[in-house]
């Protein structure tokens, strides 16, 4: 099989490309450039599990970046155990074909424990004083230390949160490379997630861009350089394009001044109780999960959801269908935004009783994702003193909070999960192998096909 190479850039679009990417839109005008259709939800797990299995959410069950597990009662996100795909990979299908092909896959989601033959991901060290530590885990594992030992510790704190920058996406260019001089591998999927957070943060048409876009933009060349120097051949691709939103959707507060929502009370502040609520929403971006527990108010539930501000569909079991969602890990409904709006998991209708890991980069425990984690509360006085004295207890073996991130809403300019409505804010894929696809537009599902086709050459 060909040595093959997919850079999965996340949030790259022909508008960006072709404005403020020179290195890349020079490399696009020799390639045959193509749309991904989205898969829906258009978020990171959902995306990459289609993408690397060439199912729908039907059939992997990756449904959102995190669900409610009913049998636990307990809504979870982020979880990297590969076993949650109910469906063969890549890498199966390429070494069914030949076994003599190998797989690296760096950095992409469901990353531990697969089939894979190498891979590294971040995996965070949680001591019991409440410390978080970066660190990463790595298949074999003896290279998590080589890595390291090399490179550096992964930069955590440059990967997610108000501190992001290009180090984490450098650091894992250059993993890439360490990896392929190591191991060799026939097919090396590299996942660079640096625009996903400027995109969020400022919206995709924002002038201040043009330093994060020249940036992801030295790294995409520095790899497609060292890559095509190594005789591989390179594909480009993405998940989901970013479009501009202001308008934040409140659903658990919706439902619980309905009294749908149950909330338990710890030490003054408010969980959410997923078990004992009549219905609560699992939001992710641009989609919304809404898990109803009392089927007799379903109707009522859905009458909730259809009417707030910034809603475009409710999907019930035939919507379900039509977007490939029905899977038993989806809600009883599904909640699409419109175009200029996104789904909040806020729960509480008194910042005041807010729980205290709302304030915090915490995504294991918040019941939905949070873009606000992107940003320092504009509201604290002296941020970095806050900052500086939580860090010394760090040090000194105490338990702290980071209480930094706002509960403003507002302040996210860029969001993403359903189909983008511009053609040049859609996700891409591109290739210099002549004949992979027909015609300007490829379903998600379609990438596995396009990619084991690159590799046979």
């Amino acid at each position: 099989m060909r040595k093959t190479v997919a850079l999965n850039v996340v949030g790259l679009t022909p508008e960006l490309a072709d404005k403020r990417m020179p290195e890349v839109s020079r490399w696009l005008s020799e390639a045959q450039v193509a749309r991904i259709q989205e898969v829906t939800p258009a978020v990171t797990c959902a995306a990459q599990a289609t993408f690397f299995t060439g199912e729908h959410p039907s059939e992997h069950g990756i449904v959102a970046n995190g669900w409610y597990f009913r049998d636990e009662c307990e809504v979870k996100f982020w979880r990297q155990s590969n076993k949650l795909v109910q469906a063969p990979k890549i890498w199966d299908m390429a070494r069914a074909e030949d076994p003599r092909c190998t797989t690296a896959n760096l950095f992409g989601w469901y990353n531990m424990y697969s089939s894979a033959d190498y891979s590294v991901t971040p995996r965070p060290m949680y001591p019991a004083d409440g410390r978080k530590l970066p660190d990463i885990y790595s298949h074999p594992s003896v290279a998590r230390d080589e890595l390291q030992r090399e490179l550096g510790a992964f930069p955590l704190f440059d990967f997610w949160g108000p501190k992001t920058s290009i180090k984490s996406s450098q650091w894992i260019a250059d993993a890439a490379i360490w990896v392929d001089r190591k191991y060799h591998p026939t097919l090396t999927l590299v996942y660079l997630p640096h625009l996903d957070y400027c995109l969020q943060r400022l919206g995709p048409r924002d002038s201040s861009l043009a330093q994060d876009l020249g940036e992801i933009d030295s790294v995409c060349a520095k790899l497609i350089r060292y890559f095509e120097g190594e005789g591989a051949q390179v594909v480009l691709f993405s998940e989901y394009g970013i479009t501009s939103v202001t308008t934040p959707i409140h659903i658990n507060r919706a439902l619980r001044e309905r009294g749908l929502v149950a909330v338990r009370e710890e030490l003054g502040r408010e969980l959410l109780d997923a078990g004992a609520s009549a219905a609560f929403a699992v939001a992710d971006h641009q989609i919304a999960h809404i898990y109803v527990n009392d089927l007799s108010r379903l109707n009522e539930v859905r009458g909730i959801v259809e009417s707030l501000d910034g809603v475009e569909r409710v999907l019930d079991a035939a919507g379900k269908a039509e977007y490939h969602l029905d899977h038993p890990r989806s809600g009883e409904i599904v909640a699409l935004a419109k175009a200029n709006a996104w789904f909040t998991y806020y729960y509480w209708l008194d910042d005041a009783r807010a729980p205290d890991f709302a304030r915090t980069v915490d995504i294991h425990r918040k019941p939905g994702y949070d873009p606000a984690e992107l940003f320092i509360d504009p509201a604290l006085a002296a941020p970095m003193v806050k900052a500086g004295v939580a860090l010394l207890k760090k040090k000194l073996g105490f338990r702290y909070l980071m209480e930094l991130i706002p509960l403003d809403a507002t302040l996210v300019k860029g969001s993403h999960g359903r189909p983008v409505d511009d053609p040049a804010q859609a996700p891409l894929l591109a290739a210099k192998q002549s004949g992979l696809w027909e015609g300007s537009t490829i379903p998600a599902a379609g990438v596995c096909r396009i990619l084991l086709a690159h590799l046979r050459g």
